[in-house]
């Protein structure tokens, strides 16, 4: 069976080389005997003198990498380098050799398994100076902390260089990133290579832009880069007759070419600005912050047994043990294989990258690691439920946490979401309110817990009734609509540029029928190819047809419990025991300030998001307000989880203190109050009391 180009293409690294060692194994241009023992004859003659060049160690390109890593001064530096050839021979050759020149190097190809590549990208982050990658470097790993690349070997299709290049050359890079394209020019290859970087050279300095070579098409007129090269091996054309062909469209006119394919490829994205710039906010306002993750993280090691110490301002963890690392398969594959130890950590990402220290967060596989153990270990009492005492008095009652799941008609998860549930002790009402809320609450210990009352009357089906109606139906219809958005993009370009690519197909198959029937000798082998290529294209599209449509057919799960709580009703000290006129008015008086401003205020004091109001000006730029009333003067009293809202916004984040509100209301405006203020004094871990919050304030009104 043949294959052609774009079918090897889109195969796994591992697969397409078994399939390419079958071709080889097959292929020859003989069609008698004599020519087959001809062929053989020269085979033998071209694997003597290949033994013979190597004897005499005459490596020029090795030379040139040499040259390359001396001008970087990799020997004197801790800086890493990255480096693509095309077979696993080269990979291992190279490996040899760098070793032997005194650098740690490690290497990813196509033949290893999913841990293994994660154990060599780990090694390579956090040990190996050197990475020696084939193709399977270039799929799916972010190795941006690396900014030096050398391509030892020149993939001849130019959408692999791109890939390549994606791997270090990404958003969130913070170095110049030098990128070095090994090419033996004196080869009929390495013409062509040379004379294409040249055009793709002068395009760029022009766009200002790395991303061209995904663009090759446009600059060749109708030719792949492949059918190039054979063209130049098969002696079917002159090496002049070849290389005219770059200059078969002007510069001027390939720039718009580029252009105009760059600004396809942008609208088939369809990129909704507007859309990702809202999920980037959410995202912002939801996220966690670093100290968070870093003490839930503390508290867990010290649990668990992991050893960690702190050094130069970054965590070093020294063991973690053999339980945790023995993760389940389902978590491992996920998330990728925990180590042993970890030379440098940290859990802000900014000073992750200046300090090239490895970034633990939600998604790394040791913090999956560490939230799966604590899950397991305390599953039995987190069932047992627990108490709390809410300092400000509002609360009695029981609050029921679950986890609610959508999934789709591949019975894939669409979206889970924490869902706490508040069942108010007297009147049995339902109402929802922030899982973050435990945060503001003051656990009672054990036998606190036993003294006090905790009966609540329930109803488990009542409340799961009220969750799937209220809670889980609005959900799936949030998922729904950015689902539905999605399938809307992928028919109208999918599905549209498969139908295109289909008709091509069907245009090229009847033009090779045409042509044979006019006497042109047209292979079997093509024609099958084209059909074989067509039949694929049709597949896709009702693959992807059936993809959609399983999409957006979304169904909610039966919710599960996962704990609940008791809260009992605590009081505050002093004046900073709550006021519920006072805060009303306290309110009103921000509300209207904003409105005042130009700004568009949005009242969520009930929804526990550690501010009180939302409010945004034309531009888009945010303020996240937090509303302390006061009925005369003195300290105000912040949440945790406050405080953590403050730390995470930062510059969005404004505290407004109004005081004298119960007679004559002034509003104080505090921004970044995190950076500004210094809480004096912390109340039983629940509440930061400010006491000098005026003297960095500004009077408003």
């Amino acid at each position: 069976m043949g294959y052609d180009e774009e079918y090897l293409e889109d195969l796994e690294e591992k697969e397409r080389w078994k399939k390419e060692e079958e071709l080889l194994e097959k292929l020859t241009s003989a069609e008698t005997l004599e020519e087959l023992k001809e062929e053989i004859k020269k085979l033998e003659e071209l694997g003597s003198l290949a033994r013979e060049v190597e004897k005499k160690e005459i490596e020029t390109k090795l030379n040139e990498l040499k040259k390359v890593m001396d001008a970087e001064k990799l020997q004197k530096s801790e800086i890493k380098l990255l480096i693509f050839t095309e077979s696993k021979d080269t990979l291992e050759y190279l490996v040899e050799k760098l070793r032997k020149w005194g650098y740690s190097v490690t290497f990813i190809h196509g033949g290893m398994n999913l841990d293994q590549r994660i154990k060599a990208e780990n090694d390579f982050r956090n040990q190996a100076q050197i990475m020696v990658s084939t193709e399977a470097g270039g799929e799916g790993i972010n190795l941006q902390f690396c900014w030096l690349m050398v391509n030892y070997d020149i993939p001849w299709n130019p959408n692999r260089l791109e890939q390549r290049m994606g791997r270090v050359h990404r958003y969130g890079q913070q170095h110049e990133v030098h990128i070095y394209n090994l090419v033996a020019v004196d080869t009929r290859e390495g013409r062509i290579l040379e004379k294409l970087f040249e055009k793709l050279s002068r395009i760029r300095e022009h766009l200002g832009s790395d991303r061209v070579f995904d663009v090759v098409g446009e600059v060749l007129v109708g030719r792949s880069l492949k059918d190039l090269i054979v063209d130049a091996i098969a002696n079917r054309r002159t090496m002049e007759e070849i290389l005219k062909d770059f200059e078969r469209i002007p510069d001027e006119v390939a720039i718009g070419k580029v252009k105009e394919a760059s600004l396809e490829a942008l609208a088939t994205r369809h990129i909704d600005l507007t859309r990702i710039l809202g999920e980037q906010r959410r995202a912002r306002e939801n996220r966690l912050v670093p100290e968070y993750i870093e003490e839930f993280f503390k508290r867990s090691a010290k649990a668990l047994g992991i050893a960690m110490k702190r050094q130069d301002g970054f965590w070093h963890v020294t063991s973690v043990p053999f339980e945790i690392r023995n993760q389940p398969y389902d978590l491992k594959a996920k998330f990728g294989e925990v180590q042993r130890e970890y030379s440098k950590v940290s859990f802000d990402k900014e000073k992750a990258f200046k300090g090239q220290a490895e970034f633990v967060a939600m998604g790394h596989p040791l913090l999956e690691a560490v939230v799966s153990a604590i899950l397991t270990r305390y599953d039995r009492i987190a069932g047992e439920g627990a108490t709390f005492l809410d300092p400000a008095g509002k609360k009695d009652g029981i609050i029921w946490f679950f986890e609610g799941e959508i999934k789709d008609g591949k019975n894939i998860t669409a979206g889970k979401r924490l869902f706490a549930v508040y069942q108010e002790i007297n009147e049995q009402a339902l109402s929802f309110v922030n899982p973050a809320i435990l945060w503001d609450l003051k656990p009672l210990n054990k036998e606190q817990s036993q003294a006090s009352e905790l009966s609540c009357p329930s109803d488990a089906d009542t409340i799961k009734s009220f969750l799937v109606t209220e809670g889980l139906e609005n959900y799936k219809k949030e998922l729904l609509e950015r689902r539905q958005r999605d399938a809307g993009v992928k028919k109208k370009y999918g599905i549209r540029s498969l139908e295109s690519t289909i008709l091509d197909s069907d245009a090229k198959i009847s033009d090779y029928e045409t042509r044979r029937m006019k006497g042109e000798n047209i292979p079997e082998a093509t024609i099958q190819n084209e059909v074989r290529r067509r039949e694929d294209l049709e597949r896709k599209k009702q693959r992807l047809l059936k993809e959609i449509e399983a999409e957006v057919h979304l169904y909610a799960t039966e919710p599960t419990i996962i704990g609940a709580v008791r809260v009992l009703p605590g009081k505050m000290q002093g004046e900073m025991i709550a006021d519920e006129e006072i805060e009303q008015v306290g309110m009103e008086v921000a509300l209207e300030y904003e409105k005042r401003q130009g700004r568009e205020p949005e009242d969520v004091h009930l929804e526990n998001l550690g501010y009180d109001i939302r409010s945004r000006d034309e531009m888009e730029n945010y303020r996240y307000i937090e509303v302390k009333a006061r009925a005369r003067e003195g300290a105000v009293a912040l949440t945790p989880n406050e405080w953590l809202m403050a730390k995470r916004l930062k510059e969005e984040y404004w505290l407004y203190v109004i005081v004298n509100t119960a007679t004559h209301p002034e509003l104080y405006v505090i921004q970044n109050p995190a950076t500004h203020l210094k809480p004096e004094e912390e109340v039983s871990i629940v509440r930061y009391i400010v006491k000098d919050w005026k003297n960095k304030s500004e009077r408003a009104n």
